[in-house]
């Protein structure tokens, strides 16, 4: 245990040198504060990521038709390829171990109208499935059901802001609007996380679409949830099958890569994950470095300290100090300065990263944070190593003859 002699010894000589204290101090706070920093970024560019794929459920394929790229069983290439109601039918059919449900989207812009309120609107014809796919929120009212879509009604369900656009302070429920000429019944309003351009859509069985568009039975896409139960493999193994499928129903060359697109939801997230991990690993290798710095910077003034006080050093082993007791001196107020400056660097890039929350979302970083752990095992780190840099050349000092360093200049 160290004496109050000790203590009182270490604050004077802190007082006597106030640059070389604040410059030793300085350097274990800003390497702390750097890494801390930092590592809160990485993991604000995962809660990034995270959000991004949050607004619509991760167990989704979006299927786009395209056009084919190469000639196959008689059929020439640059062909434009049509999903229709059979598809829907065929998938469910032919997949029922992988399929939760299924959903065809068809996408109209056209006039809507209110009384004397009219705006531009996105109206988006699916099924009753779809909710599950977007993770709609209803606010009012109910969502799109089955014998909705069976009886070609014209229902729509609106966005928050579409209501807020045309019903003004109104409720939107039970009242008609005028899509693009025709009449359709509010039987709810939902919200959405995505944002504006989200509630600024209406949803209307795509059966009434097809009906209105000369009873068509085309569809824009097909949306198709698996069953999580199935995995990351499962979901990957259902796609090959599903690419595979209707590459034969389609009559699409094997090897033809643009005849149709499937958006796997489930993989774009994995791929991004560990993108996002990576470059945590970046950032967190980066960090580390900072704090390699900031040791090797607290090591050079701890051997530049002990040069400064050979003389010293000198002086009290000639009155009968021991190696041990001038050793234990210097490595006290290294470890003090350190323990001292990386709480403070700590405390401050905590509090740093608490305070910005969601002002770097332009910047692709969302709510930055760092695991308390984490900050106090790097602040460790660098107490540790900070005593070890004064211990090394407090201890060469010591084993120097007083006569030596009594000549010391």
């Amino acid at each position: 245990m160290f004496s109050r002699d000790n203590w009182k010894e270490i604050f004077e000589t802190i007082q006597k040198n106030k640059l070389r204290t604040f410059l030793s101090g300085f350097t274990v706070a800003l390497g702390i504060l750097i890494f801390v920093v930092l590592y809160g970024f990485g993991n604000g560019l995962i809660n990034t990521f995270n959000e991004f794929f949050e607004d619509d459920a991760t167990n989704t394929f979006f299927v786009f038709p395209g056009r084919t790229s190469k000639p196959y069983k008689g059929y020439k290439s640059n062909r434009q390829i049509e999903f229709d109601n059979t598809d829907l039918a065929d998938i469910e059919e032919s997949f029922p171990l992988f399929l939760e449900y299924i959903s065809p989207r068809v996408d109209r812009s056209g006039m809507v109208k209110y009384k004397n309120e009219s705006n531009n609107y996105t109206t988006r014809g699916v099924s009753d499935a779809y909710q599950f796919a977007e993770k709609t929120v209803i606010m009012k009212g109910r969502y799109l059901n089955r014998v909705d879509i069976e009886e070609k009604a014209k229902y729509a369900v609106i966005g928050r802001l579409v209501e807020q656009d045309l019903f003004k302070n109104e409720n939107a429920l039970g009242k008609y609007i005028d899509i693009t000429g025709s009449a359709f019944k509010v039987i709810g309003v939902f919200q959405d996380e995505a944002g504006d351009d989200e509630e600024r859509r209406i949803y209307i069985p795509y059966t009434t679409r097809q009906l209105i568009e000369k009873n068509t039975d085309k569809v824009d896409q097909i949306v198709i949830g698996f069953k999580t139960e199935i995995g990351y493999a499962g979901a990957m193994t259902f796609e090959r099958k599903l690419g595979d499928f209707l590459r034969e129903k389609k009559f699409i060359d094997p090897n033809d890569e643009r005849g149709f697109f499937i958006r796997n939801v489930a993989d774009q997230l994995k791929q991004n994950q560990q993108f996002a991990g990576v470059l945590q690993i970046i950032v967190a290798f980066v960090a580390f470095g900072t704090i390699i710095a900031g040791i090797i910077g607290i090591s050079n003034i701890m051997v530049f300290v002990v040069k400064e006080r050979t003389k010293e050093i000198g002086i009290r082993k000639a009155l009968g100090a021991t190696p041990r007791s001038v050793i234990s001196t210097i490595l006290l107020e290294s470890v003090f300065i350190t323990t001292i400056s990386g709480i403070f660097g700590m405390i401050v890039g905590v509090a740093m990263l608490s305070s910005l929350g969601d002002t770097l979302e332009d910047y692709f970083i969302t709510n930055p944070f760092i695991n308390m752990g984490t900050a106090i095992f790097s602040t460790i780190v660098l107490i540790f190593f900070g005593g070890l840099a004064g211990y090394i050349p407090a201890r060469r000092a010591a084993r120097i003859k007083p006569i030596v360093a009594l000549r010391d200049e």
